[in-house]
């Protein structure tokens, strides 16, 4: 699917907007509340803004050591070479989705697939900037695969996640995991349709340049009009000379 087809349709603005709109509702909505807590109660105010520092702090802190934990476990697989029996028994399912790519694109697609099953986000995103880094061709515009991949890793599958637990038993919760099963629900579903959308776009956009290239290549192979050889030159010279000659 082409973004060039994406941008005729104005969707590409359309989201810019979105994104602007968000960030400026999301400001005008921080300015007011904060401004409502000066004018009413100030030194609450002062104390939420320290202690939600404090909270944003302690929170980093807590989930450093699960971050740490898991880029280091993933960066062990890479280099025991542990990731190629991942991008095997992957290769089913990424040879689908992504049939132009790589032995070592889909190495690091199965990389952030795998991060994001356990939850973490954050550690699949590099791994997926270098996997739409390598399907890059000079094209500016974004390719099938890219898209895919830029999709899935937003749906983000997850069997296990992790951030959320860590973020849960932090704020002292007494079953941090029992939202589990609701989660796979709702991931296995906003991936699915995510895939089902990309593949489904893509047929619709893709159609009309695959025209365009088979009619360029039907008037391509139409044989040239054989331009008249000399022997046919003359011929029709010493017609015309003869003709002459018996008219005078």
């Amino acid at each position: 699917m082409s973004s060039k087809i994406l941008a005729d349709f104005g969707i590409e603005r359309i989201l810019l907007g979105i994104h602007y709109t968000m960030a400026i509702i999301w400001l005008i909505m921080l300015c007011a509340s904060l401004g409502l807590m000066l004018f009413t109660n100030p030194a609450a105010a002062v104390n939420s803004m320290i202690s939600g520092a404090h909270g944003a702090v302690e929170l980093s802190l807590n989930l450093l050591a699960l971050y740490a934990f898991w880029l280091g476990f993933f960066s062990l697989i890479e280099k025991l070479g542990l990731s190629r029996g991942l991008e095997k028994l992957l290769r089913p399912v990424i040879s689908r989705l992504f049939p132009s790519c790589d032995t070592e694109t889909r190495k690091y697609i199965t990389m952030n697939f795998s991060a994001n099953l356990l939850g973490l986000g954050n550690a699949a995103t590099p791994m997926a900037i270098t996997a739409i880094n390598r399907m890059d061709t000079g094209n500016p515009r974004a390719t099938t695969d890219m898209i895919m991949l830029t999709v899935i890793s937003a749906t983000s599958l997850q069997l296990l996640p992790t951030t959320v637990i860590g973020m849960r038993a932090t704020a002292g919760s007494a079953n941090p995991a029992d939202f589990l099963f609701p989660s796979l629900v709702a991931t296995v579903l906003s991936t699915a349709i995510g895939i089902i959308g990309v593949k489904i776009c893509a047929k619709i956009f893709d159609r009309p340049q695959k025209k365009r290239k088979l009619s360029t290549a039907d008037n391509a192979a139409l044989p040239l009009s054989p331009a008249p050889t000399r022997h046919k030159k003359r011929v029709r010279k010493s017609k015309k000379q003869s003709a002459q000659g018996g008219a005078a």
